[in-house]
């Protein structure tokens, strides 16, 4: 899996974590620190830390690259029942994350984000959350793909390439771990054997996500075709 991320790095992921929280209201204002909160308890308050931490260094970057224009993703939504939020009249589903452009929010099933925040680790929320929110910024550019899998590994470029530019700025920092975090985490999300890369709804094998995320890691949007 390129080489575990191809050491995706001689580094040690953000010190802020990977996984979705509720709702907490306004993110923190940025500051000028790197982030690089106490790591390790797996508590739902470090879990909620994380979401907000990810959310606010999203929303700094990518004002950042697109500037004065740029206006944040218009809501984070944690739910925990299927059905209990909907993006244009369809239900979302339990276990997923979607951005939804109809509403311009990110929701996720807030007890699998928690689950796999446990299981896999902090990394996994910062990707989880750069993921989706690339799927916003592709909404604001006005790119739309011919085939789903293109738009996913675009976006799996673009969560690389905003947390490898913030790593190499010193936001954020990464952990012992945080690296085999965002493989398996990866690894986790890729499409099942069998799945044709041309199906509504694909997002790539495995290894396919991770050399998006690699390539946008290493060598920032630049490789995502922005």
């Amino acid at each position: 899996m390129r080489r575990l991320l191809l050491a995706l790095l001689p580094l040690t992921l953000l010190t802020g974590c990977l996984a979705p929280a509720e709702d907490t209201g306004p993110a923190p204002a940025p500051t000028t620190s790197a982030v690089d909160p106490q790591d390790g308890s797996d508590t739902p308050e470090e879990f909620a830390g994380d979401i907000e931490a990810s959310r606010t260094i999203a929303e700094e970057y990518w004002a950042e690259r697109l500037g004065s224009g740029f206006q944040p993703i218009n809501d984070l939504i944690a739910y925990e029942r299927s059905g209990e939020v909907d993006c244009a009249g369809e239900p979302l589903p339990r276990n997923n994350a979607v951005y939804c452009s109809a509403g311009d929010f990110i929701a996720y099933d807030v007890n699998w984000a928690y689950a796999a925040f446990q299981q896999i680790g902090d990394a996994f929320v910062f990707y989880l959350l750069g993921h989706e929110y690339a799927h916003g910024i592709q909404a604001r550019l006005g790119i739309r793909k011919q085939f789903t899998i293109e738009q996913e590994l675009q976006a799996d470029c673009m969560a690389g390439a905003f947390i490898g530019d913030k790593v190499r700025e010193d936001r954020l920092r990464m952990q012992d771990d945080d690296t085999r975090e965002l493989a398996d985490g990866l690894a986790a999300v890729g499409d099942d054997p069998g799945q044709p890369w041309f199906a509504e709804g694909a997002h790539g094998t495995a290894e396919q996500r991770m050399d998006f995320f690699a390539k946008g890691y290493e060598n920032s949007l630049e490789e995502c075709g922005l």
